[in-house]
Order: structure tokens, then C-alpha cells, then sequence
């Protein structure tokens, strides 16, 4: 998109689907706003994702208040845009526990999440099969999580920029950001890059597993790194998996900061008919090679979990990078450092499903408006604390 010459309020640096969301509110909000981004739309961290919009997979904390947030702006987005146009699905989540030892951690964990909120209704082995006829016997209890939704996520994002560009944002692709720009105060100025200055009082660092380099350009580090994920893809099927059906231990496996490999399996399907399969996570750097180990380990977790799938062939495998932060929160909000500079990165494997609550908090310091919640925990000066 050609430029208007008139200077942004707000720069969004990435065009994935928070940095989208940021520009979408941003731009609801009033603002003037450019996004740049040195691929394409969807390029990078997002092109990876599921899609995913989990409430189920939080632990008590400000990841699940933020998911809480997020999966209500969602369902938002879905009446303003139209379902169609993000793909988005309240599927719902299953939740399966296989040992009597899961079948107490995951009784205990939706105890606490329904105390805060979350909709969760426990379940029998009958009713488990009851809701999804295909899943394999060998399970102890389940949880119901109606909350629980889906997107395209590269469509998503997408959508997100479109409508922001109606409302006069604009997006150029292909632009790389090479310096920040400060005033004479110190605060941000705006940012140099390979298609020249854009001036402008905040920029978002919304570069998604590339934020920690984005953070070092401004002079503002954030510790976000690569965690790789692998993700299968069948032949379409009809509707053989209703929700999005995950076991206990895949919370567990979220919320691990081990550097190795972990594997649990996720299981769902998609409007296409195409089942995806997850999850795994180990930190590789941004090493984009593929492992057939990894994907064999996958294909026989999902197939405990759904027999059928022994006799279902895959189409294809695809991996992606989820921006890791060490305690596994999002930053999100002004660097105390650096005024001018917002981050809304590092939401590893959850950054799709929470890019909503992202984008509209984000939108509310950029307005002045007090937040509809506490970045404290958020904050991209609390790993200095800790270090």
C-alpha cells in the first residue's frame, strides 16, 4: 500500500495476527496506523499455528485472565466480521484424562479454573464417548470446555488488517526495520526502515518469535526465543472429530520451560475436513528441518487417542516457531525503558488465541485509556528482576 505522507500515530511492527489485531484496534480506536513487516501477511509465527482460542489449557493466573478477555473479543469479532471470514468456530474443547492420577490433576484444575470463570462441566467415561463416539475407551474422565474456539489463523490475521486498512490503517509488506528512531527526550520517535522513516509517537513490537530481535534494534531486550512445533495434516475426512480434543497432560507440557523434546497430542478438525494433529516443543533455535522422529511420535499419541487414525493417511507435516518467554507470559505493554515502545509478543503457542485481548489492550495504552487489565505481570522489564 502506497503511503498518504501523513504520519502514523502508532507504527505496528509484524503482520501476523497480533500485530493485526494491535492495528485493528489501534485503528478502531481513532488512531493513525502503519504496519510493517519485512514478509508478508501471516508470514512468519502465525503461518505455523492451529488456530487455537483455549481458555482449557490455563492455569490459574494473568495468561488465563488474558484468555478469558480474549476469547470474549473473539466471539466479538465473529458477529462484526462474520464467521466466515476469520473460519471461526465455537467447536469447544474435550479433555481426557487416561490414568487415575490425570483423571485427579484434571478434576483439580477445573475445579480452580471454573472458581475463576472458566465454563468447564467434568465428565464420566460415558459422556466422554458420548461427545466424541471415536475416541478410544481407555479413558478415566474428561472435562468440557464450551468456551473453546478456532480460527484460520493466516485468514485471520488477514481479515484483521483488512479491516483496519477500512478504517485507514495502512500495511506495507516486504519492509524491513533497521534502526528506531528517538527523540530528543529519549522516547521513541518512530523507526528507520528499508522503505524509509515512519515517524510516529508508539511503535508495537508484534514481531512475533522475532521479537526479542526487535526489543535488542530498540535497546530494550526481551528475552523471547524459538520453540519449535510440529503439526500433522490428514486426507479430509467427515466429521469424525467434533471438538478440539486434547489429553491432561498437554497443560502440563505447555507450561514446561525443558529444552527438549515434549510431545502431547492434540487432536482436531477443520471446516476443510483435514484433521491436524500436535503438539510438540523443544528449543532448536530456528533450525526448520524436519524430524521424522518427532512426527512418528506424534502419529502414534493421536492414534492412542483415536484408533481410526491407524488407517488415515497424512497429507502433509508443517512446523512453526512459538515465541518462547522464560515464564511463559506474554509481554504485553510500554516498556518502562523505553517510553513510546509497546510489546505485544512472546505468547509462545497461545499468540493466536489471545491476539484479540492483546490488540485491544494495547489499543487502550495507545489511547491513554487505563487497561481492562494489569500489564503489571506483563511488563518487559521483569526478567531485569529476576536476572
Amino acid at each position: 500500500m502506497v503511503a498518504t505522507g501523513r504520519s502514523p500515530d502508532v507504527v505496528v511492527v509484524g503482520a501476523g495476527v497480533v500485530g493485526a489485531a494491535c492495528a485493528y484496534y489501534c485503528a478502531a480506536a481513532g488512531l493513525r496506523v502503519a504496519v510493517v513487516d519485512r514478509g508478508g501477511v501471516a508470514g512468519g509465527t502465525t503461518s505455523g499455528g492451529e488456530g487455537n482460542i483455549l481458555v482449557s489449557d490455563k492455569e490459574l493466573g494473568p495468561e488465563l485472565d488474558l484468555a478469558l478477555l480474549s476469547i470474549r473479543l473473539w466471539a466479538r469479532l465473529g458477529e462484526e466480521f462474520g464467521p466466515a471470514s476469520l473460519e471461526l468456530e465455537h467447536k469447544g474443547g474435550v479433555v481426557v484424562a487416561q490414568s487415575a492420577d490425570a483423571a485427579r490433576g484434571l478434576a483439580e484444575l477445573a475445579a480452580e479454573q471454573r472458581a475463576r470463570g472458566v465454563e468447564v462441566d467434568d465428565l464420566t467415561p460415558a459422556e466422554v464417548a458420548e461427545l466424541e463416539p471415536n475416541l478410544t475407551p481407555d479413558v478415566a474422565s474428561g472435562a468440557y470446555y464450551p468456551q473453546d474456539k478456532q480460527v484460520q489463523p493466516m485468514l485471520a490475521a488477514a481479515s484483521l488488517l483488512r479491516q483496519a486498512v477500512r478504517l485507514g490503517a495502512e500495511v506495507h509488506t516486504g519492509v524491513e526495520v533497521r534502526a528506531f528512531r528517538r527523540r530528543a527526550d529519549g522516547a521513541v520517535g518512530g523507526v528507520r526502515t528499508s522503505a524509509g522513516e515512519f515517524s510516529a509517537p508508539w511503535v508495537v513490537n508484534a514481531a512475533g518469535t522475532w521479537g526479542g530481535e526487535v526489543s535488542k534494534l530498540a535497546g530494550a531486550p526481551i528475552p523471547v526465543l524459538p520453540r519449535r512445533g510440529f503439526v500433522l495434516v490428514t486426507e479430509p475426512l467427515p466429521r469424525v472429530i467434533r471438538h478440539k480434543v486434547y489429553t491432561a497432560d498437554y497443560v502440563a507440557n505447555v507450561s514446561s520451560g525443558d529444552a527438549g523434546l515434549e510431545t502431547s497430542v492434540v487432536v482436531e478438525g477443520t471446516q476443510a475436513g483435514t484433521v491436524l494433529i500436535g503438539a510438540s516443543r523443544e528449543r532448536v533455535g530456528f533450525d526448520r528441518q524436519f524430524s521424522l522422529p518427532v512426527v512418528r511420535k506424534l502419529a502414534a499419541q493421536a492414534i492412542g487417542v483415536f484408533p481410526f487414525l491407524a488407517d488415515v493417511s497424512l497429507l502433509r507435516s508443517y512446523l512453526g516457531f512459538r515465541p518462547y518467554c522464560p515464564d511463559h507470559l506474554p509481554v504485553i505493554g510500554e516498556d518502562p525503558r523505553l517510553p513510546g515502545l509497546l510489546h505485544a509478543c512472546g505468547h509462545e503457542g497461545a499468540g493466536i488465541g489471545l491476539a484479540a485481548a492483546t490488540g485491544h489492550l494495547i489499543a487502550q495504552v495507545a489511547t491513554g485509556m487505563r487497561p481492562e487489565l494489569d500489564l503489571t505481570p506483563f511488563r518487559a522489564d521483569r526478567f531485569e528482576e529476576v536476572a
